[in-house]
C-alpha cells in the first residue's frame, strides 16, 4: 500500500495547534496525579507498580528481546542502501553544530548518568553475584570476569543506541524532510495520513511523554541516589531519602535555569564542559589504574561481546531468567522510555547529517567509547577487589557508592571525587533541561505563549516524579525506578517498532519522488 503524501508544511502547524492541548492537559494531569497518590499512599502504589512490573515481564520479555534486533536490523538496512545519501533537512542542509559537540550533546542527552553510576558497580557487580552472574556462570571465575563485560557492554552499547537512532532518524526525517511538526505523530502520517491530527496523534505523543517522563525520572533518580551517597562518603551528610530528595530539589532549580537559556547557551555548554571533565576523568582512571589490563580489556572485551552476544541476547530457556528480567529487560526497557526524548533531542541538533553518517556515527560512536569507559573503570574496581583494597576489597557494597570507593584507593582521591560529583550533577542536569524542552516540544505548539513557563513546569514535574518513584520504593527505591520504568516502556515498544515501519515507508516514498 503506497504512503500517503505528506501535507504541505503551511498546514501542518495550523492543525498541530489544535492538537497539542490535549496531550498538554492530559498528560501533565497523569504525571501529576500519579506522583501525587504515590507520595499519600507510597505502600499501596509500589506494590501495584510491581505486581504490573511481574505482569508485564511474564508476558512481554519476548517483545522486550527482539525490538533492539529489529531495529538495528532497519538502521543497517538503512545506511547501506543509496537512502543512507539522504540528507536531514534536504540536499542544502549544513550541520548545526561542530561534530565534537553534536557526540558532546548525545552523551549529556542519553548515558551520562548511567556511566557514573555503573561504570564501575556493573562490571564488578556480576564479577561478585552481587546482582547475580550472567548466564549462571561459576562468581569469581574467568567465565564470570568475561560475562561481566560482556553483559555490561551489551546493555550499554549497540543495542540502545540503535533504538535512540531509529527513533530520532524518524523524526528528523519528517519535520526536516517532509515538513512536518517535531513530534511523535509525525513519524507515523505513511501509515495514519491525516488521522495523526485527531485522536490517534494525541495518544502517541500522550504515551511518548509518559514514557519519557518516567525514563528521565528514573535516569534523576539514579543520580540523585548516587550524588547523597557520594555527599555521604565524602563530607559525612547522612544519606536517606531527605537527601536524595533535597538533591533532587537543588538539582530541578539548576535545570530549570539552564532550560531557560536554550540548547545552545545552556544545554551545549553545558555538555561540552561536562564532555572535557569525562575525558579527563577517564584519562586518569586510565593512567592510574592497571594500565596494562585496561589496554588489553578494551580489544578482549569488544570481541568477547560479540561472541557472547547470542547468549545473552535468547530468552528460551534462561537458566538466570531472574537475572535475564532485572537487567537485560530493565535495561531494554529503560531504552525504549528514553527513547522520545532521546531520539527527538537528536534529531533536533542532527539536522544537515546525512542519513548513513548520522547511523553509523549515533549508533558506533557511543558504543565505541562505552568499551573504553567500562572497560577502564570495570577494570580498576575489579583489580581492587580481587587485591583486597580499599572499600572493595569485600565487593560491591552499594551501587551508589562504588565509584567514589573506587577512586578513594587511587591517587588524588579528593580531588577525583570533587569532578565525579560536578560530573554527576552536570550530567542530572543537562539531563533534566534537555528532556523539558522535548517534552514541551511535544506538547505546545511552537507559537504558543509562554513557552519557557512549560519548560519549567515540566523540569519541577520531573523533579517530583523521581521524588515519587524514591519515596514509594523505601528500601528497595532502586526497584521502584526499574519497575515504573518497565511498565511505562510496554506502550511505547509497539510505537518504536510502527514507526520504524512508518519511517521505511516515508524513505521509500522519497526515493521514488527522486525518480
Amino acid at each position: 500500500m503506497a504512503a500517503p503524501a505528506s501535507p504541505s508544511s503551511s498546514t501542518a502547524p495550523e492543525k498541530n495547534t489544535r492538537a497539542q492541548n490535549p496531550v498538554l492537559w492530559l498528560s501533565a494531569s497523569l504525571i501529576a496525579l500519579f506522583s501525587g497518590l504515590t507520595l499519600l499512599f507510597p505502600s499501596t502504589f509500589g506494590t501495584g507498580l510491581t505486581a504490573a512490573k511481574a505482569w508485564t515481564l511474564d508476558r512481554f520479555d519476548w517483545l522486550f528481546a527482539l525490538t533492539p534486533l529489529a531495529v538495528l536490523a532497519i538502521c543497517a538496512t538503512l545506511a547501506i542502501s543509496p537512502l543512507g545519501r539522504t540528507r536531514l533537512g534536504g540536499a542544502g542542509a549544513t550541520p548545526d553544530f561542530r561534530f565534537h559537540s553534536w557526540i558532546a550533546m548525545l552523551f549529556a542527552a542519553g548515558v551520562g548518568i548511567g556511566f557514573m553510576f555503573y561504570g564501575a558497580a556493573e562490571p564488578l557487580a556480576y564479577y561478585t553475584n552481587w546482582f547475580g552472574v550472567p548466564l549462571g556462570a561459576e562468581p569469581v571465575s574467568p567465565a564470570a570476569r568475561q560475562l561481566a563485560f560482556s553483559a555490561t557492554i551489551f546493555h550499554w552499547g549497540i543495542a540502545p543506541w540503535a533504538i535512540y537512532a531509529v527513533m530520532g532518524l524518524s523524526l528528523g526525517f519528517f519535520a526536516y524532510n517532509k515538513g512536518l511538526p517535531l513530534t511523535i505523530r509525525s513519524a507515523f502520517y505513511p501509515i495514519l495520513g491525516e488521522r495523526i491530527w485527531g485522536w490517534q496523534g494525541h495518544l502517541i505523543d500522550l504515551f511518548a511523554v509518559v514514557s519519557t517522563v518516567f525514563g528521565l525520572a528514573t535516569t534523576i533518580g539514579l543520580g540523585a541516589t548516587q550524588t547523597a551517597s557520594g555527599l555521604s562518603y565524602l563530607f559525612g551528610f547522612q544519606v536517606g531519602l531527605p537527601l536524595q530528595i533535597a538533591v533532587i530539589a537543588s538539582i530541578s532549580i539548576l535545570a530549570a535555569v539552564s532550560v531557560v537559556r536554550g540548547v545552545d547557551r545552556g544545554v551545549k555548554w553545558l555538555s561540552n564542559v561536562n564532555m572535557a571533565l569525562a575525558i579527563a576523568l577517564l584519562v586518569f582512571v586510565i593512567s592510574a589504574g592497571p594500565t596494562r589490563a585496561i589496554v588489553a580489556g578494551f580489544v578482549s572485551h569488544f570481541v568477547h561481546y560479540l561472541t557472547d552476544t547470542p547468549r545473552l541476547t535468547n530468552w528460551i530457556g534462561r537458566t538466570d531468567k531472574a537475572w535475564f528480567h532485572d537487567w537485560t529487560i530493565f535495561y531494554w526497557a529503560w531504552w525504549i522510555s528514553w527513547s522520545p526524548f532521546v531520539g527527538m533531542f537528536i534529531a533536533r541538533i542532527s539536522k544537515g547529517r546525512t542519513v548513513r553518517e548520522y547511523l553509523t556515527t549515533v549508533i558506533l560512536v557511543p558504543t565505541v567509547i562505552s568499551v573504553i569507559w567500562f572497560t577502564a573503570f570495570g577494570e580498576t574496581a575489579i583489580r581492587q577487589f580481587e587485591a583486597g583494597t580499599g572499600g572493595l576489597a569485600t565487593g560491591v557494597e552499594s551501587a551508589a557508592l562504588t565509584l567514589f570507593q573506587m577512586l578513594a584507593a587511587l591517587p588524588l582521591p579528593e580531588v577525583t571525587s570533587i569532578i565525579a560529583m560536578i560530573l554527576l550533577i552536570v550530567f542530572i542536569v543537562t539531563s533534566a533541561d534537555s528532556g523539558a524542552l522535548v517534552i514541551e516540544g511535544m506538547t505546545t505548539h511552537k507559537t504558543a505563549r509562554h513557552k519557557q513557563r512549560w519548560r519549567i513546569f515540566w523540569v519541577m514535574m520531573l523533579g517530583v516524579t523521581a521524588a515519587a518513584l524514591l519515596y514509594g520504593g523505601g528500601e528497595s527505591a532502586l526497584k521502584m525506578l526499574q519497575a515504573g520504568t518497565i511498565v511505562a516502556a510496554l506502550p511505547f515498544t509497539f510505537i518504536v517498532l510502527a514507526s520504524s515501519v512508518s519511517l521505511c515507508l516515508g524513505m521509500r516514498s522519497l526515493s521514488g519522488e527522486a525518480t
